[in-house]
């Protein structure tokens, strides 16, 4: 059975998006294709256990997800061109035929981007546009979503069941708009790919840190966008910024599982592929002179990719990078980063006390990372008892393993010494 259900937590997590945004597209619905996708997950962990893991996860899932939709369409009576083209599919999708499904001349891609394009219809809050792309095509659970909107799950719900209604009462039609209208729907779309990216970045839980399926997925995406809108300065700062810090992956964990902070990282174990081609990006993006948030985010994880040693980070200049980000940004996410920024610059005292500015309007305090930020400070300050409450807090905050285990380390470090 481990063996079984470890194959079934890798197909979740690198098929989900690509069978999801089939069944959407050919069934109409959301929910009958999450149900039905659901189902096939419940059939393979009952099938697999038995008669041992298929040599085609993904194909076996998607068959019996197409069968799982039909007989949905059946049960409810559904006399239409979808069931028509349901039952083609369902019949296309014998096991005999299983290899075709993930041939490479399959435009699977083309079907998750439809997807994001529904998801991001103008009619929808952005709220909504983004956490029903990154339900759906991301696969992630509603806690995963709110820890990325900061807001609670019920919430995060209420909002997902209604952008689905909307969806389906609108007739909002599932395809990739025409190119003069792509700029309306562009900056849900890029946050979409880059709160996905987030959280293949930082897992907020399983036993990683990283979720290399869904960097990947959101890196390809921003290929994707590139090459529809190849002059829009801020697909490629996007993209640059996810090459640029998907470079780090291999240095953010250590042999024994353990996560090294960029101050930390033995950066001869960085992609430099990565980094020549996000910095390529960078310069390529500011030259079309529409700076927007995404070409500062990069320009910031350039000056860290630029310095050989944390040692020689130029922090002012990033510092100047954050003001100018919230001219146009100002998030307390956003404020918490520049502080942090001037702490390592203008000294932890001033830092320090931009952060208690930051957290003085409560919108950060279930956010681990400010907690985590401040308590480093504290650290760095000697000001022990205070640094060991806020890593207690952080450690609150978040359910990553990885992550809990550094925290917990950095707690004992300073309860040790008080």
């Amino acid at each position: 059975m481990p063996q079984a259900s470890g194959t079934i937590e890798r197909a979740f997590r690198e098929e989900y998006g690509r069978i999801i945004a089939t069944l959407i597209r050919i069934s109409g619905s959301f929910d009958l294709a999450e149900e039905a996708l659901q189902e096939a997950f419940a059939s393979a962990i009952t099938n697999w256990e038995k008669d041992g893991t298929p040599r085609n996860p993904g194909a076996w899932l998607t068959t019996v997800a197409h069968r799982k939709l039909l007989d949905a369409v059946r049960r409810e009576k559904t006399k239409s061109d979808k069931q028509a083209e349901l039952e083609y599919e369902a019949q296309r999708l014998q096991p005999g035929n299983e290899p075709a499904l993930f041939d490479e001349t399959v435009e699977y891609p083309d079907d998750r981007l439809r997807l994001i394009f529904t998801c991001c219809h103008p009619s929808l809050s952005q709220e909504a546009q983004v956490a029903l792309t990154l339900r759906t095509l991301g696969g992630l659970s509603t806690t995963e979503i709110a820890r990325a909107f900061l807001l609670p799950e019920t919430t995060l719900a209420q909002r997902l069941v209604r952008a689905k209604s909307k969806i389906q009462v609108a007739q909002i039609p599932y395809q990739v708009p025409p190119l003069e209208v792509l700029p309306e729907r562009l900056a849900a779309v890029q946050a979409v790919i880059y709160l996905i990216f987030n959280e293949g970045y930082s897992a907020t839980a399983g036993d990683s840190l990283i979720r290399k399926d869904l960097c990947a997925e959101s890196i390809r995406l921003g290929r994707v966008l590139c090459s529809l809108m190849p002059n829009e300065p801020e697909n490629l700062g996007l993209l640059a910024l996810m090459l640029l810090q998907d470079s780090h992956r291999d240095a953010r964990i250590n042999q024994q599982g353990e996560l090294v902070t960029l101050e930390e990282q033995n950066r001869s174990l960085w992609a430099s592929g990565e980094i020549e081609e996000g910095l390529e990006l960078v310069r390529k993006a500011l030259l079309l002179h529409r700076i927007g948030v995404y070409q500062l985010q990069a320009a910031i994880a350039a000056v860290h990719a630029e310095a050989k040693a944390a040692a020689e980070t130029d922090w002012p200049q990033i510092v100047a990078l954050y003001k100018e980000l919230m001219q146009i940004n100002r998030s307390p996410v956003v404020a918490l980063n520049h502080a942090a920024a001037v702490a390592m610059s203008e000294g932890c005292e001033k830092g320090l006390t931009l952060i208690e500015e930051v957290g003085a309007a409560g919108e950060l305090e279930q956010y681990y990372l400010f907690h985590g930020a401040r308590a480093d400070l504290l650290r760095r300050l000697n000001r022990l008892p205070e640094a060991a409450a806020a890593y207690s807090r952080a450690l609150t905050l978040t359910k990553n393993p990885v992550i809990r285990k550094y925290l917990s380390r950095r707690m004992s470090d300073v309860t040790g010494r008080v």
